[in-house]
């Protein structure tokens, strides 16, 4: 009996037993995985509605300022002075006109750009008419208006005499001391804001005039 007993080995305290769980049949670790999936999932959702917030800052931010400051806007032209040289001479004797005679326009023009890029043009092409009739045409040189800024432009337009002479009312009109002039002048050019946003421009101003052959002067100026 003796030998037997000094055989059998004591089993290990009960302080260093090891039970043997399911992680799955064990609540706690249930319960723990199931919170972990929950944050997880909540700091998903927040991350991904940051980021569509941010999105959609950045798109209205982007869209304010296409309408806004990188809008493209049209330049404006105002007339500023008419000058004339040469009408007088145009009455050789009575209410003839005297051929050889040369009469020059010389207008300036202001170009007002609202832009925050520079507006630049190639030329400024000022048309005269004279009863429905072209009577003279020139170009200015190129030239650029700065952002936000007003640039003069002057054309010297010399009037073509012989076409002149051949309006019918011109001698009425010679006789009455009035010419009635029409001015047409355009300016083509660019506005680039950026490397996507540019735009070709044409602007357009339309004048109407009384000169006085006499003193020589512009009356009744009205332009739009």
């Amino acid at each position: 009996m003796s030998e037997k007993r000094e055989q059998v080995k004591p089993l290990a305290p009960a302080a260093h037993r090891l039970d043997i769980y399911d992680n799955q049949s064990d609540p706690f670790s249930v319960e723990l995985a199931s919170q972990l999936h929950f944050h997880r999932r909540q700091r998903c959702i927040k991350l991904c509605g940051c980021s569509a917030a941010v999105l959609l800052i950045a798109v209205t931010v982007v869209l304010v300022l296409m309408f806004t400051v990188f809008h493209v806007k049209v330049p404006s032209l105002t007339m500023n002075s008419v000058t004339i040289k040469g009408v007088g001479e145009l009455i050789s004797s009575g209410t003839n006109v005297g051929p050889g005679r040369n009469v020059t326009f010389g207008f300036e023009v202001s170009v007002k750009n609202p832009n925050v890029a520079s507006f630049k043009f190639s030329n400024t092409t000022t048309s005269l008419y004279y009863d429905g009739s072209r009577v003279g045409e020139n170009t200015g040189q190129p030239g650029e208006a700065r952002a936000r800024k007003r640039l003069r432009v002057e054309v010297n337009v010399g009037v073509m005499v012989d076409r002149l002479r051949e309006v019918g009312r011109l001698k009425s009109d010679l006789e009455a001391g009035f010419l009635s002039i029409s001015s047409y002048t355009t300016i083509s050019g660019k506005v680039k804001i950026t490397g996507a946003i540019k735009r070709s421009l044409i602007v357009k101003l339309n004048c109407t005039m009384n000169v006085s052959v006499r003193s020589q002067e512009i009356q009744d100026l009205d332009c739009s």
